[in-house]
């Protein structure tokens, strides 16, 4: 198992096209992949698991996997997250 935080920082946070960006670079990794904010963890592949957290510009959250890929996974959503969506 392997995590990390990351503040989001675009202007709209973890909502519509940018959650959709998100699911669709967790779905390209085995492992199984969380995103947690303030105790509540989500599926990191399921976006209605994303939009129910509300993160916002300025929120913490901590991504978390586990499997094969998961050190992979991490990196890859969290520089994914630090490129603003390539917004």
């Amino acid at each position: 198992m392997y995590s990390k935080e990351i503040q989001v920082q675009n202007q709209v946070g973890l909502y519509a096209r940018p959650a959709t960006f998100f699911i669709q670079k967790a779905n390209e990794f085995k492992s199984t992949i969380l995103v947690e904010k303030e105790e509540r963890k989500v599926n990191a592949k399921s976006l209605l698991g994303l939009l129910s957290l509300g993160i916002t510009k300025g929120t913490v959250i901590n991504i978390i996997a586990d499997g094969s890929d998961e050190l992979e996974a991490v990196s890859a959503l969290i520089d994914l997250i630090a490129s603003n969506f390539s917004e």
